[in-house]
């Protein structure tokens, strides 16, 4: 195995003192919060307040008012009898109490401590228990968010509002044809694991310019857990994009071809990913978004561009399939999951915050080096009062082109040789 002879080549380390390296002693380990922060005037909360953010899929806005958590804040989603999603804080305005417990009526939401009414976009309408119903109700205002349903998503600003930019589209997701449709998840994709993950979300969206790991943890590590071309060891490269990072993957098949797969990601939080099955060769056919809820809680939204009507996206294929023993990662026990190690595993293995301070990046780590410094830019130009990369005003200029994808591409024997 590829692994095992790797191994078998390292040299056993040496060192001057049998003292040096030894765990006593060490200093505390610390965190980058440029990275890892999502609250509220925080330098990542404030750069991610400048976007879009999916924060529930369409289905879960109901008349039912539903708790969430997105960016560290607390919030209640709803939808009117009118059909509309809204976002608004908890507390009602009045005396405090939690919407949660709000009835939904046709043009909004009635607290039920004296039954305030207000609408999506937080405007007083009733004050039952007020002179003529509220004379003064218009002074009163529920906070509120910004929402937009796309794609099967709802999508929320919780940012300023001189700076709120236009929601992205995507080509692949546009002009769909005949028999295609698209479908929404709040599942996790990958090698498996539940919705929501206790950990920060930039450890689990670097991940997606770490192609090196889906080689070694995907492959030689614990077994095939995609398709037998992934075990193929890659040539890789990574360059910035208009819209953030790409790594290309190189894979000569047997036949002298070579499986040319390319991954994204898109500021700040997006992830474009090809089917790592390999069902086929062709441009992506799915958008993710890594969702910070809070600093050490993280929901990954996607969704998928599918042909006939009754397919499945490759991620539920892979959620319910047999991984390890016939069990698929919902069956696993203990002792199976760490003999069985994918995504979950090992990003929640980091800490429900990794210590920056006690990384070695070395060369395979380029492409996460890369996006660490695009995300710090954006920081940077957020907080000198500009927009940051991808937060576009203009609708026209919000159309994001992928390239995502697995593509084969055909040599001739002398290349091949």
């Amino acid at each position: 195995m590829w692994l095992d002879e790797a191994r078998s080549t390292v040299p056993a380390m040496r060192t001057a003192s049998d003292r040096e390296g030894r765990a006593y002693g060490r200093a505390a380990g610390t965190v980058d919060a440029d990275l890892t922060t999502v609250g509220p005037g925080t330098s990542g909360g404030e750069l991610l307040r400048r976007y879009w953010h999916p924060v529930a899929v369409s289905d879960e806005a109901t008349n039912v008012p539903r708790e969430i958590r997105v960016l560290g804040e607390d919030l209640i989603l709803f939808r009117d009898g009118s059909g509309n999603p809204g976002l608004v804080s908890p507390r009602c305005v009045h005396r405090g109490t939690t919407l949660l417990y709000g009835k939904v009526e046709d043009v909004g939401i009635r607290c039920c401590y004296h039954g305030w009414l207000f609408d999506t976009e937080g405007n007083c309408l009733d004050q039952p228990c007020e002179p003529e119903r509220g004379q003064h109700r218009e002074r009163y205002r529920q906070p509120w968010y910004p929402v937009q349903e796309r794609y099967g998503l709802v999508f929320a600003y919780l940012g300023p509002a001189d700076r709120q930019p236009a929601l992205p589209r995507y080509d692949i997701f546009e002009d769909l044809g005949a028999g295609a449709q698209l479908v929404a998840n709040g599942e996790s994709i990958g090698s498996g694991g539940p919705p929501i993950m206790p950990c920060n979300w930039f450890q689990t969206h670097e991940n997606v310019m770490d192609p090196y790991h889906v080689f070694i943890l995907h492959s030689t590590f614990s077994g095939t857990q995609f398709t037998e071309i992934m075990d193929i060891f890659p040539a890789i490269t990574w360059d910035f994009t208009d819209y953030g990072v790409r790594s290309f993957q190189d894979r000569r098949l047997p036949d002298g071809s070579v499986l040319h797969r390319v991954t994204e990601v898109v500021l700040p939080n997006i992830r474009v990913v090809a089917d790592p099955r390999v069902g086929s060769f062709a441009k992506t056919d799915n958008v993710a978004w890594t969702l910070p809820i809070d600093d050490t809680t993280t929901r990954i939204f996607t969704v998928f561009r599918m042909g006939a009507e009754g397919d499945t996206a490759w991620p539920t294929k892979i959620k319910d399939a047999p991984i390890y023993n016939g069990k698929s990662w919902f069956q696993l026990d203990a002792a199976e999951h760490q003999r069985y190690p994918g995504d979950f595993e090992a990003q929640v293995g980091q800490g429900a915050v990794t210590l920056h301070s006690e990384e070695h990046l070395a060369a395979s780590d380029r492409g996460v080096m890369m996006f660490r410094t695009l995300y710090k830019r954006a920081i940077h130009a957020v907080a000198d009062g500009e927009d940051p990369q991808c937060a576009w005003r203009r609708e026209a200029d919000a159309l994001i082109h992928l390239q995502a994808g697995n593509y084969l591409i055909q040599t001739t024997s002398a290349q091949a040789t």
